[in-house]
């Protein structure tokens, strides 16, 4: 049985996303421009993308420790990593999430 290669695995690899928003205030519109522009520019058919409205389901905010909004929440691949805010600076929400290496 041969075993698999965490490298080989990673370009495959589909990035989960998770953003949690609080209804239609300017800093959750931005959030989540913000990010589909950055999910179109570097993770182009390579995520998947859940919003959720904690205005509508506040109880979600719970599995993810969620403590500020709006929080993105990678997911996928291991180990979660979270950002707050609006997501303003593509270069630092990259690096945050793992998605590329610091400049």
């Amino acid at each position: 049985m041969k075993a698999s290669t965490h490298n080989s695995k990673k370009a495959t690899e589909l990035v989960e996303l998770r953003l949690y928003l609080a209804g239609q205030t300017p800093r959750s519109i931005a959030a989540l421009a913000n990010l589909k522009n950055l999910c179109k520019e570097h993770l182009a058919g390579k995520y998947r993308l859940e919003v959720i409205d904690l205005l509508k389901n506040p109880q979600l905010a719970r599995g993810d420790q969620i403590v500020a909004i709006p929080t993105l929440v990678r997911r996928l691949p291991q180990p979660i990593r979270k950002i707050i805010g609006d997501l303003s600076n593509a270069g630092r929400v990259l690096v945050g999430l793992q998605l590329r290496p610091m400049e």
